[in-house]
């Protein structure tokens, strides 16, 4: 009995971590925690003359993680991409954006629809972060789009939905933190297999890899509200432009709104990823070209003071110190997890599964959609991506091809009724009057154009692997 539970320790030092999340503890602490607790047994059982599969000689390569986390290049885009996103919120550019598009689509059928997702999507690609999108999309636009008669399911699935984009609309801040987990990945799998000479994956390969596939999703949803207006008139119907725009503030033509409202934002992501796609700039370098940009942007709009920079800066650094903190304790625990010989046992686990790399596959794309129900893009990135990545790479699998798999299926995960975060993260700013069964309601069709979009990447991997092949 004791053999065996010595042998699948990691296992149980993995549903010991997930276990302790679910109680609400913080996750960094967490991880680190978890990781420490059980080094300790297994040093204890060593020295109590136990023969258990623990090596202690992988924490002694805890300092050298510690050091190449904190002068990693490649995560110096975490904060700045976070910037760029914060100052575009607090500064009320992306509430001129949502009034413009509105005013813009609003007397079409479907038309606020519409412009929630165009929004979104710029939204989603500038801040890259689930709630933040949702949470600030819900307070903007939900509240028009129900006084304008839309259906509550439909607007609420259609603003949880856009939010979820920010995890495979590039610059996401999703990617970044994948392609660096993954890129070691790629590199270890490489070394196991005996290849002294590993060929890398950038950041920028997963960005151009996901512009296919979320180009595709955004289309996929505008047609879909195209089409529900169209069958169903009363669920989404078109708004009075001039009564829109006394209800908005605006007084005068569109177009000088237009103007102010749209151009700047979409310069600026164009700036951002024509820099990357063009190869002037590494994601980190286009980073600070984006946070530049929309400090630039707040200034000129003149919605920038102190108290305001003051506010960006405090959101700036308490997500970018917990993603950092999160990824100490995530390295520490795969340090321990390795220690126990976990990725020999997974390794072991994936080889004994029917359907060899279509089923490893298959199996790691159903826990990842499972944990998305309890854990954030991040720790499912620092923990659960370096624990199946390099065992999924050395059997042959494409590591864009992979990414954004995962990018998609979490994104999925995050929609899913009941458990999925967009949903609680809506219910948290949704008037009472509207029933979360509405929301669960609304949701459902975009979860199906969701799981259709993992098919078409399953059977056809060139919507990933194409274009970043050509550039």
């Amino acid at each position: 009995m004791l053999a065996t539970l010595l042998e699948f320790m990691p296992l149980v030092m993995f549903a010991a971590v997930c276990g302790v999340l679910m109680l609400g503890y913080p996750v960094a602490l967490s991880l680190a925690g978890t990781a420490l607790i059980f080094a300790g047994i297994g040093y204890a059982l060593i020295q109590m003359g136990v023969p258990v599969p623990f090596e202690t000689r992988y924490l002694g390569a805890m300092p050298n993680r510690l050091y190449g986390i904190m002068t990693n290049q490649t995560l110096l885009a975490v904060p700045l991409f976070v910037l760029m996103g914060v100052l575009l919120e607090k500064s009320r550019i992306a509430e001129t954006l949502l009034d413009a598009m509105s005013l813009a689509f609003g007397a079409l059928r479907g038309g606020l629809g519409i412009a929630v997702v165009l929004v979104g999507m710029l939204l989603a690609a500038s801040t890259g972060i689930v709630g933040a999108t949702v949470v600030t999309m819900g307070l903007l636009s939900l509240p028009t789009m129900l006084k304008r008669g839309y259906a509550p399911s439909l607007a609420t699935g259609s603003i949880c939905a856009t939010g979820t984009l920010g995890q495979i609309i590039p610059p996401s801040i999703a990617l970044v933190l994948l392609g660096d987990v993954l890129n070691n990945a790629y590199q270890q799998a490489q070394l196991s297999m005996g290849v002294w000479s590993p060929r890398t994956l950038s950041v920028g390969d997963l960005f151009i890899g996901a512009l296919v596939p979320g180009l595709l999703l955004v289309g996929a949803y505008i047609l879909y509200l195209v089409i529900t207006a169209w069958v169903k008139p009363e669920a989404a119907p078109p708004a009075n432009r001039d009564s829109l725009m006394k209800e908005l503030g605006h007084t005068g033509s569109l177009w000088p709104l237009l103007l102010k409202g749209l151009v700047p934002p979409v310069l600026l992501i164009v700036a951002v990823l024509g820099s990357i796609l063009g190869g002037f700039a590494t994601p980190t370098e286009a980073s600070a070209v984006g946070a530049f940009g929309a400090f630039l942007l707040a200034l000129v709009n003149r919605r920038l003071n102190l108290p305001v920079l003051r506010e960006v800066v405090q959101s700036t650094a308490q997500v970018t110190s917990m993603v950092f903190l999160i990824l100490i304790g995530a390295a520490l625990f795969s340090l321990v997890f390795r220690a126990f010989g976990g990725e020999e046992l997974v390794t072991e686990l994936f080889e004994a599964l029917p359907g060899g790399v279509v089923g490893a596959t298959l199996v790691v794309m159903v826990v990842i959609f499972l944990l998305g129900f309890i854990l954030d893009f991040i720790e499912i990135t620092f923990v659960v991506v370096p624990i199946v990545g390099p065992v999924l790479l050395a059997m042959g699998v494409d590591p864009i091809w992979l990414g954004i798999m995962i990018a998609v299926n979490l994104q999925t995960s995050f929609l899913t009724p009941p458990f999925g975060f967009a949903l609680f993260y809506l219910r948290g700013v949704t008037p009472a009057s509207v029933p979360t069964s509405a929301i669960y309601r609304g949701v459902i069709p975009f979860i199906a154009m969701q799981l259709c979009m993992l098919l078409a990447l399953a059977l056809m991997p060139g919507l990933a692997t194409w274009l970043p092949s050509i550039m």
